[in-house]
């Protein structure tokens, strides 16, 4: 289980579009255009518990475009844990509604959308977070994200300083 007492200790990745890479850290992307799990003016990063997984994430449309796959060191919680029909079903969101392909769409017709509610809820509840199965294309249920709304607890590995010589 990646979840334990509703925390998660360990590596997450995440592929970055090599203009930010200097900034592993920064959530501001998914603050200024909103994403699945954050609305408009809300700050995220996006990471996945494999590196295979952040890579299809990053690259969900077209060809592999050129990425640079960062690591962290984590020890982030407390989180939600959207695997849980229970506490799905506590927060009104289903899972359906965790894998609608419409999210984007939808976000920019109706300015919200169940899963961002779903992220507003868990941020009121104090969730730094919430894992989630990864919709990207040629994913399954074991293919797994952590969005984070809150990162204090994370590090970014790059023993060599590498980032800062792009």
């Amino acid at each position: 289980m990646p979840l334990t007492d509703g925390r998660y200790r360990g590596l997450l990745y995440r592929a970055l579009n090599p203009v930010y890479a200097r900034m592993p850290l920064s959530g501001a992307g998914a603050e200024r255009y909103g994403g699945r799990f954050n609305p408009v003016g809300v700050a995220a990063l996006y990471t996945a518990l494999d590196p295979t997984t952040a890579l299809r994430e990053a690259n969900q449309v077209g060809d592999l475009q050129p990425t640079v796959l960062v690591a962290y060191r984590a020890d982030i919680g407390p989180l939600f844990d959207t695997r849980d029909p229970d506490a799905l079903k506590q927060m009104g969101v289903t899972p359906r509604d965790l894998a609608d392909p419409a999210w984007r769409a939808q976000m920019l017709d109706q300015g919200a959308v169940p899963t961002q509610d779903l992220a507003a809820a868990c941020i009121a509840a104090g969730f730094s977070g919430l894992l989630v199965r990864s919709f990207a294309r040629g994913t399954d249920a074991g293919n797994l994200n952590l969005v984070l709304w809150e990162w204090k607890g994370l590090a970014v590995v790059d023993d060599d300083q590498r980032l800062d010589r792009m």
